[in-house]
């Protein structure tokens, strides 16, 4: 079995080794394509405005001057072979459930492999502090034999550890995304040159967020997961807005 994985905190980071050492019972090949720097919320964008380079670390890792997308993207189309049999993304410090996934490059990168037509995991600890990459490690070798057994076309998993040790993990719960409240005004500052500017502000506070949700299961203890779809197609709006023009 090939592996490839990618995040969005950069080569670097230390949830992404853990992974990559967590990976290798599982696999022939591991490969490693990630951004060389932080960019998460850099969500599914393309550079198309300029030329990529990649390098390689001392650990092995590739690395890229671009997004999370354009590595899973450049290993896909050519850098690597042979192509993967899964792509994993991970594992992000911070939390990527409800409309994080939106933004979330952790999950973009994951998507990128999906649209290849490769089953493809996105996995996240969900704690400010993040202290236990290696239970989440743990917790991918564990449902990974679930995944190969029961996967015959390529899905897109979303997957979501809380930060505590192993041995305090209730369970996984497979839950729907929940939903956020709007974020935080924005902050505005001025810059040494007494210029304003501008820092996005954090995220809103959990709102759908009861049983049955992503939020609702890490806060209870269980590791989420969240089988994702790319289809935006609102459907019952479909004949609506046919009426319009007819």
């Amino acid at each position: 079995m090939h592996i490839l994985l990618s995040n969005d905190d950069g080569y670097f980071a230390p949830g992404l080794k853990a992974l990559a050492d967590a990976m290798k019972p599982f696999a022939s090949k591991v490969s490693v394509m990630a951004p060389e720097r932080d960019r998460s919320g850099a969500s599914n964008s393309l550079t198309l405005d300029r030329p990529l380079m990649v390098r390689q670390a001392l650990n092995g890792f590739s690395f890229v001057n671009g997004t999370p997308t354009d590595c899973v993207h450049l290993a896909l189309s050519g850098f690597i072979d042979p192509m993967p049999d899964w792509v994993i993304s991970g594992i992000n410090r911070g939390a990527n459930m409800g409309d994080d996934t939106v933004y979330s490059g952790t999950v973009a990168a994951a998507t990128e492999g999906f649209l290849f037509g490769i089953p493809s995991l996105a996995v996240s600890l969900a704690g400010k502090e993040a202290k236990y990459f290696e239970t989440a490690a743990k917790v991918v070798q564990d449902i990974l034999p679930l995944l190969i057994k029961n996967i015959r076309v390529p899905v897109l998993l979303n997957l979501n550890v809380p930060d505590v040790p192993y041995e305090d993990i209730k369970g996984i719960k497979v839950v729907r995304l929940g939903r956020r409240h709007k974020a935080e005004p924005m902050i505005p500052m001025q810059n040494p040159r007494g210029e304003t500017i501008y820092w996005i502000g954090a995220a809103g506070a959990a709102a759908d967020a009861g049983e049955g949700t992503d939020f609702g299961a890490v806060e209870a203890g269980y590791v989420s997961l969240t089988p994702l779809q790319l289809d935006l197609t609102h459907y019952h709006a479909l004949e609506g807005v046919s009426a319009w023009f007819s």
